[in-house]
């Protein structure tokens, strides 16, 4: 019986999606309700999970209250509201990103670039019909992992047309906007395939979050109708990658859009020595002891950005060392900037030593246990060993 109902609502939820996506607010509000009907009917066939239903039940019936407000639609609507499609092709337009970053730009995370590079190799390629790729791909990790370094080696090594996409890129306060520039978006990605649009946190869109308004949700549904390609066949493939470093405020309806979820952990050892010497091309390392600064960046948690910095500080540590009139700022007023040629040294341990006292981790270990638990709940199924 609760199988039934769960039916009923994933049938009413994708109404309320797609009349929201096509504007229609009306018919919007009575799948909303709807919704919120069939929830309170599965509180009273589910007693252990009653509260759970009830409180999605009431978060269905704010949407519908607050799409049944035309005045506060009005209030919302835009100046710009006839905005011709070329502003919003234009405001897109400036989201295309040339990718030159490759695999080897990364340090560490194998797995993770094995198992990316070979999905997006698959759903570009030549294929037979039976094979479906992925329509979208979340990355999802703590910040500073290199979530954004691996979309842009995915886009770089097919020479696929990039859209480098923040959430606040494509959420307007005008109404109707938002929308309207997602369409676009996507529109000017077919035109331009093959096409990967990039999401970086796409936990702003989520319905989870408090406060989100009508604009909000409504953009929402634009992007999954886009995903999911309602307009038909014989349109060309656009891969969505999308980001996250909260997935557990995700959306159900959004995370059903990103089966393949894949998890970016924080560097171990290996990738730690990896990522160090990618930011130490060009100096002589000879004396450090990269196990022992690998080492104690794994048990600081520190992600990927965080070794990018640490290295940066041992260097400007050995420049100032190694060029004292850097501090000297009547004499470096003095000096022609441009022909000032810095002296440099071997890398010391004693610059990392320096470096570690001024880089923390923002990440604590039970935060690292909360993305663990998430990627075996949610993302362990298609993980491949």
């Amino acid at each position: 019986m609760q199988s039934l109902y769960l039916s009923l609502f994933e049938k009413c939820r994708k109404g309320y999606e797609a009349e929201l996506a096509r504007g229609k607010v009306d018919e919007a509000r009575k799948y909303a309700l709807n919704c919120a009907e069939i929830l309170k009917a599965l509180a009273e066939k589910a007693p252990d999970r009653r509260e759970f239903y009830l409180e999605k039940a009431k978060r269905w019936e704010e949407v519908a209250e607050e799409l049944k407000i035309p005045s506060s639609r009005k209030e919302r609507a835009s100046p710009r509201e006839g905005a011709p499609a070329d502003e919003y092709r234009a405001q897109v337009e400036g989201l295309i990103t040339s990718s030159t970053v490759t695999w080897r730009d990364i340090g560490g995370l194998d797995d993770v670039k094995r198992l990316l590079a070979k999905n997006v190799a698959i759903a570009f390629a030549k294929r037979p019909e039976a094979i479906k790729p992925w329509k979208g791909i979340l990355l999802f990790g703590p910040p500073g992992t290199g979530k954004t370094l691996l979309a842009s080696a995915a886009a770089g090594s097919l020479k696929a047309t990039f859209f480098n996409v923040k959430a606040s890129d494509v959420l307007s306060k005008y109404y109707g906007e938002s929308s309207k520039l997602i369409t676009a978006l996507y529109g000017l990605a077919r035109e331009k395939a093959p096409s990967i649009v990039f999401i970086d946190e796409v936990d702003a869109l989520s319905l989870r979050r408090e406060n989100v308004h009508e604009a909000t949700r409504r953009a929402l549904a634009t992007l999954l109708s886009e995903i999911d390609g309602f307009k038909g066949g014989g349109e060309k493939f656009v891969l969505t990658l999308a980001s996250t470093n909260t997935p557990w405020d995700l959306d159900e309806a959004l995370l059903s859009r990103f089966p393949l979820r894949i998890y970016v952990p924080l560097p171990d050892k290996e990738a730690v020595k990896e990522i160090v010497r990618i930011h130490t091309r060009g100096l002589d390392t000879s004396t450090l002891d990269l196990e022992a600064i690998a080492e104690e960046s794994v048990k600081r948690l520190y992600s990927g950005r965080e070794i990018a910095n640490l290295c940066n500080l041992a260097i400007h540590h050995m420049l100032e060392e190694e060029n004292p009139e850097l501090a000297d700022l009547e004499r470096l007023s003095s000096i022609e900037v441009e022909g000032l040629k810095l002296k440099v040294r071997p890398l010391e341990m004693e610059d990392f030593e320096e470096a570690f006292k001024r880089i923390k981790s923002p990440l604590t270990r039970k935060e690292i246990e909360r993305y663990e638990k998430w990627a075996r709940q949610f993302g362990g199924s298609l993980y491949e060993r």
